[in-house]
């Protein structure tokens, strides 16, 4: 069986994935953890959870790979704080815990510019992220870095509409890094890596994902 964890299911980015990993042949279990009942799916196990205070030996922690698409942004989050918590601890979290239980390997959307030691506090967050999951010790780990994510949110961000407008205007003359990334490619990059498994750290930059 090919087992893959699901976190971050209701976002933008997750919803992509969690449809292609529903469609894959190549998979027979999609474990995703969510905070609402996600629709019903012969494939689907979707235990709910508070992701402040995870369980730490249910028997659905025993997958094969983890894709996390967890993210926020401070004004939802409401504080920097809050913010770490979503976009450090609890990706740590299900990292630590699925590695524990098995899980070799482990595939992150991450962000363009993350850098631990950035005086970015968005940038540090996410480059100290993937530094702590890469200090785990999955056999595969795969970090995927967009910039501009292309797609429908169900929540509006007025800032990244307009961005996307601009950039959407510009793309025939900006270079491929600066130009939006669709979710669906952030997705499929996301699986292809989780399926994979290819041995070792492998990023993603968003120029590979115009």
């Amino acid at each position: 069986m090919n087992t893959v964890m699901l976190v971050g299911a209701t976002g933008l980015v997750g919803a992509e994935v969690l449809k292609r990993l529903l469609a894959d042949a190549r998979v027979d279990r999609v474990v995703a953890l969510t905070r609402r009942p996600l629709p019903a799916h012969t494939k689907l196990v979707n235990p709910i959870v508070n992701f402040d205070a995870l369980a730490s030996d249910e028997p659905w922690w025993k997958v094969d790979s983890v894709i996390c698409t967890l993210g926020t942004t401070i004004k939802a989050a409401g504080s920097q704080a809050a913010f770490r918590r979503v976009d450090h601890g609890y990706p740590l979290t299900v990292a630590t815990l699925a590695h524990r239980h098995g899980a070799t390997c482990f595939a992150l959307n991450s962000a363009r510019g993350a850098d631990s030691e950035s005086r970015i506090f968005y940038s540090r967050i996410k480059g100290e992220v993937e530094r702590d999951i890469e200090r785990i010790g999955f056999r595969s780990l795969a970090i995927v870095r967009p910039g501009l994510i292309g797609g429908d949110r169900a929540e509006k961000r007025t800032g990244e509409h307009i961005a996307s407008l601009v950039l959407g205007a510009l793309a025939p003359v900006l270079p491929r890094r600066f130009r939006i990334n669709p979710a669906a490619h952030i997705a499929e990059a996301l699986v292809s890596a989780a399926l994979g498994g290819e041995s070792g750290k492998h990023v993603v930059l968003s120029e590979m994902l115009v």
